[in-house]
């Protein structure tokens, strides 16, 4: 594709010994240019400051389309912000670009932008729901890395209580799922959730943790107090 301003610097910043480096360490095959994530946050801070919502939204969608890896994180990093009015465009963008994920870092990117428009509609928790059913994992993990913020709320409200219930459902649902991605997704789940919640990562984990693998089992109660005894976080 043509570049346009924004992948020209991009471009204009690559590195071709570090673009070497990330694509031997990412082996999803598309283009690297080996700009750190912090340049390229910086950079996305102000393309967004210049735009309005339609120009942001156009732009990160040429971002994506370009299929460059740090295009793509770039276009994830227009769209990570807590207070986007309205904001419906902007989910059914990111909710768009998570059939097309095929690895976790520009899975985890696009999910921390997508955890903002959960966390600011959680209504739509239930079209994530879905995601549950797609034959592709990474869209079956994409569930579940997007709704950490529920293990962080430090005095949930009720309604924040059943958001959570229906999240630890699915990792009910998932406990039996043999991929790895979705086995250490459950196993960073429960473990964020035990240090505001451990009482109830022990019952997921005594009705539940059997069925994961060993390795998610262990990370689930990593941080459980009894597990913590003279142990860095």
């Amino acid at each position: 594709m043509t570049d346009f301003p924004e992948l020209a610097q991009l471009r204009a910043l690559a590195e071709p010994e570090k673009a070497a480096q990330a694509a031997d360490y990412h082996k999803t095959p598309r283009e690297y240019l080996g700009v750190a994530v912090p340049v390229i946050d910086e950079l996305a801070r102000g393309w967004r400051d210049g735009l309005d919502l339609p120009a942001r939204l156009d732009l990160a969608s040429r971002l994506w389309d370009s299929d460059i890896h740090e295009g793509r994180v770039a276009a994830a990093k227009l769209l990570t912000q807590a207070r986007i009015r309205p904001d419906d465009a902007v989910w059914q963008l990111i909710a768009g670009w998570v059939p097309q994920f095929d690895g976790w870092a520009i899975a985890d990117h696009v999910m921390k932008a997508g955890e903002k428009r959960l966390v600011a509609d959680p209504a739509r928790l239930d079209e994530v729901q879905g995601w549950l059913e797609h034959p592709d994992f990474w869209v079956r993990r994409a569930a579940l890395v997007g709704t950490l913020p529920w293990t962080r709320i430090r005095n949930p409200k009720p309604a924040d209580l059943a958001q959570r219930e229906q999240v630890l459902g699915w990792l009910s649902r998932l406990a039996d799922d043999r991929e790895n991605f979705i086995q250490k997704a459950i196993g960073w789940w429960l473990r964020d959730l035990s240090k505001h919640d451990p009482q109830r990562v022990r019952d997921w984990l005594a009705a539940d943790g059997a069925r994961l693998k060993p390795y998610a089992r262990r990370e689930a109660s990593r941080w459980l107090p009894e597990n913590r005894k003279d142990q860095p976080e």
